[in-house]
């Protein structure tokens, strides 16, 4: 499985579920993320992506999104976006 790290995340809102990534890469809707991190560990696809409570198809370099995750991440995590899916 290849990987690019495509940033990082910088807030975790419990109730919710949704992740704030702070990219350095491009993420759009439809691609597989991997999150690492030292409590976590996981891959799950993007189905919905915001910018300020705004839902968009793309965000890119610079941009903070908001990503429902499907297990709890924390501050740091790095995320990845898998490239190759075999």
């Amino acid at each position: 499985m290849e990987e690019k790290e495509i940033g990082k995340i910088t807030h975790y809102f419990g109730k919710i579920s949704v992740g704030i990534i702070q990219l350095t890469g491009t993420l759009k809707v439809g691609d597989t993320i991997h999150i690492k991190g030292a409590h976590d560990d996981f891959t799950q696809n993007v189905d919905s992506l915001q910018i300020e409570h705004d839902q968009v198809q793309e965000a890119g370099k610079g941009d903070a999104v908001g990503v429902k995750v499907k297990n709890k991440v924390h501050e740091n995590d790095v995320v990845f976006k898998v490239l190759d899916q075999d």
